[in-house]
């Protein structure tokens, strides 16, 4: 009677004592990968091949949920080191392609009672080797969007840099390019610090900023508004001829509250006792 593919102890005994004619044809299988198995190794300690062996045990034993784990592990990792996925796809089809040579092998072996029904074989073992690349898959776009995530707030925190010089005090030093979308950003930030550490003097300093849209100085003229409503002062320092010109020739013009000085470091004499 034929086997089922877990029930053949068979099987696994065959694999086992084949295991280094299945490397080197696994390797031969993947033309693309077996060059890069020593660089994977070295960047996401990923060992290609150990984990091949892994992945055919599973499958044999018909070990579905300690599968479904290792194909979440392998995503997470890959992700991690950004590694192609065009090497884990060919490695994955090489591990299946030799892994249906040596089951051919192993039904020549066999006598013909123990030999495994090919319908059966072929859902069982192709089942499986395409739950794990689902899981894989889908654990390393979920792990590689939290990753862009954490990267794209880290960068969204670190383009607003609000930093205290006292329990009152705060500076907001901006640098580079400042778009309608940083503007945003600064508006979200600066807002909910002021509220969280309730700042009383917020010194904004553009001396890092050559250049802005008039719309971007309008955006920052309405959240200057709105620490007002919020009872925190706001100060600006370093503003640039280049957009003092842009203001002029737009009508812009801070409100009479507003406090403007030439140098960080004027604003800072003034509001610091040192």
């Amino acid at each position: 009677m034929a086997q089922s593919l877990q029930n053949s102890l068979e099987l696994q005994i065959f694999f086992d004592t084949h295991s280094i004619e299945f490397e080197d044809s696994l390797l031969n299988e993947a033309v693309n990968v077996k060059d890069k198995i020593d660089e994977i190794l070295s960047v996401g300690n990923i060992d290609l091949v150990t984990n091949a062996h892994k992945l055919v045990i599973f499958i044999i034993d018909g070990q579905e949920r300690e599968l479904e784990l290792f194909a979440q592990q392998e995503g997470i990792a890959w992700a991690t080191h950004s590694i192609e996925l065009s090497f884990k796809l060919e490695w994955v089809q090489a591990i299946r392609r030799t892994f249906w040579n040596f089951i051919e092998q192993f039904n020549h072996a066999v006598p013909p009672e123990k030999a495994m029904d090919f319908f059966r074989m072929e859902k069982e073992v192709n089942t499986r080797v395409d739950s794990f690349l689902n899981a894989f898959f889908l654990s390393y776009s979920t792990y590689k969007d939290s990753l862009l995530k954490a990267h794209r707030q880290l960068v969204e925190n670190l383009s607003v840099p609000i930093i205290p010089i006292n329990s009152s005090v705060c500076i907001l030093p901006l640098i580079g390019a400042v778009d309608t979308k940083r503007a945003s950003i600064i508006e979200e930030k600066v807002l909910v610090e002021i509220g969280a550490a309730h700042i009383q003097t917020l010194i904004i300093d553009l001396s890092g900023i050559a250049h802005m849209e008039t719309e971007v100085i309008h955006h920052l003229m309405k959240i200057m508004d709105g620490t007002a409503l919020m009872g925190c002062s706001t100060v600006i320092t370093g503003l640039r001829a280049e957009v003092v010109r842009k203001m002029i020739h737009s009508h812009l013009k801070f409100d009479e509250k507003t406090k403007t000085f030439g140098t960080l470091q004027q604003a800072l004499k003034e509001y610091l006792i040192v």
